[in-house]
């Protein structure tokens, strides 16, 4: 080899002009035609009663929802599952509606309203209102409104309150109506939570509270 100049094999490899042979067929060859996707209804069965499928699907991702009739019950409800939990702070998001609801519980417990600023790690749960309810899969939807990124993840249980006029059959009727209403611009972020955090990586056992809310609570009111 004369120096300054590369080296060049001259050695014949049979393998390499195969692999090389089969690439430029490739190349010359027509891809061919996508084969069609499943279709929706392929995987997920229809939605007829969009209350019934919420509560059925929400009852399989282990969410515990409860209903109520009216104001004086979801605070009723809210009553009981303040009390299960451990003393400490509630955070909420600063809505009138929740401003009620929490007024008409009635808890004795210290409260950080999202106003205030994010909660707080010790915080015992949060309290947020639900964007929509996804009946298909059992979801809430929540946006950056419920008081940021945290409220869904940093307590040990996230409650959410929602109404039956918020039910929707499927992600993609979620996802048109929030960008309809501008929700999808006008927020940091949006959220589609379907049940606790859990993860079954290890000997697939499942834990609950792994990177989030070991505990998901929906107080369900019909819209009168």
């Amino acid at each position: 080899m004369e120096e300054g100049k590369p080296y060049v094999s001259e050695t014949y490899n049979p393998g390499r002009d195969r692999i090389l042979e089969r690439i430029r067929a490739g190349l010359r060859a027509a891809p061919p035609s996508p084969t069609p996707a499943a279709t929706e209804d392929a995987i997920f069965d229809a939605v007829t009663d969009p209350r019934e499928r919420f509560l059925e699907e929400a009852k399989a991702n282990l969410v515990e929802c409860l209903t109520a009739a009216d104001a004086t019950a979801s605070a009723q409800n809210l009553t009981q599952v303040l009390n299960s939990l451990p003393p400490g702070e509630i955070f909420v998001q600063d809505d009138p509606v929740l401003r009620r609801l929490l007024q008409a519980a009635g808890t004795p417990r210290p409260i950080r309203w999202s106003s205030q600023g994010a909660p707080g790690e010790a915080s015992e749960a949060t309290v947020t209102l639900s964007r929509a309810l996804i009946a298909q899969t059992g979801s809430v939807l929540v946006t950056a409104a419920c008081g940021g990124r945290g409220a869904s993840v940093v307590a040990p249980c996230h409650i959410v309150f929602a109404t039956t006029d918020q039910l929707v059959p499927d992600l993609e009727a979620a996802r048109t109506d929030a960008a309809r209403d501008g929700i999808l611009n006008n927020h940091s972020f949006a959220c589609v939570i379907s049940g606790s955090s859990r993860t079954a990586d290890i000997e697939k056992i499942l834990v609950q509270g792994a990177h989030g809310p070991r505990r998901l609570v929906i107080i369900l009111q019909d819209k009168s």
